[in-house]
């Protein structure tokens, strides 16, 4: 069982009274919650409940029209993404964005250009500190990044021809590369098959024990969430109907009546069970 976090650790981010419209249809109404250090944070809920609205504002794609979003006490909520990723955030996306006629190895040191003190002029010839900086950056993605995610068969080649999964891995690498404080993760396991979906639920893992780094995540995977997760936070009609440890989420009837039509908590455990189970 994994250890509750310390109750008074400071919110590395904090979300607060969000609301969010488009016209005249409200996507996100009141939104309130906290990602404390270390942990990981689910954000569930049925389709169009919400969930990517509030990552795309929280990772700056789109402004609220009320609240505030806090990331290390510093509000960003007016903040522009690449300022984002240089204070820390990063993010993985539901579609695969990577380059594909590029190398593993070229996606990933992408991750760092936020961070690359190198100008123009430097990077053009490619000499002095360019060339330094761009050496420690493929010696630190190859020891740290690649060998942590177990890709280094994969790193030469080009994104174009590999699976799903592994293409999966590659854009959580680049992510990794950002050197985040708060990890963002939308929907990592999508499309994955049983195998791949373990593998990367133990990255995930990893990534917060190992690299103590914060996880925000959307996903739609119930077992994963239930097993992985420290908070859970669901969204529905974009508004958050329930929040607490998994445990606790999984026995609120709000939740069993968003995801099944009926407040029935028992009937919502059984079939979470029944995923585990068939994994």
């Amino acid at each position: 069982m994994r250890p509750a976090p310390g109750p008074l650790a400071p919110a590395h981010l904090a979300v607060s009274g969000l609301s969010l419209s488009f016209g005249g249809l409200k996507a996100l109404t009141d939104v309130s919650f906290e990602v404390r250090p270390g942990t990981i944070t689910a954000l569930i809920g049925p389709n169009g409940a919400g969930k990517t609205s509030l990552f795309n504002c929280i990772s700056g794609f789109y402004r609220p029209r009320e609240g505030y979003i806090r990331l290390d006490a510093r509000d960003i909520t007016a903040t522009h993404p690449p300022a984002r990723a240089k204070a820390g955030l990063a993010r993985t996306f539901q579609n695969i964005a990577l380059f594909k006629g590029m190398t593993v190895l070229d996606n990933i040191k992408l991750g760092r250009h936020a961070h690359m003190r190198t100008n123009l002029l430097e990077a053009l010839f490619y000499w002095g500190a360019a060339r330094r900086e761009e050496m420690d950056l493929r010696a630190e993605v190859e020891r740290r990044i690649i060998d942590f995610l177990e890709i280094d068969h994969i790193r030469n080649k080009p994104v174009a021809s590999l699976s799903y999964g592994l293409q999966k891995r590659v854009e959580l690498a680049r992510a990794l590369a950002m050197r985040p404080r708060l990890l963002m993760l939308d929907e990592p396991v999508a499309g994955m098959n049983r195998e791949e979906t373990e593998d990367m639920a133990r990255f995930i893992l990893d990534v917060k024990e190992e690299w103590g780094i914060s996880i925000l995540m959307v996903e739609h995977d119930m077992g994963m969430v239930m097993d992985i997760s420290d908070h859970v936070v669901v969204l529905n009609f974009g508004k958050v109907i329930a929040q607490g440890p998994p445990v606790e989420v999984q026995g609120d009837p709000q939740v069993a009546a968003a995801y099944l039509g009926s407040g029935n908590p028992a009937e919502l455990m059984r079939r979470l069970s029944a995923i585990g189970e068939a994994a």
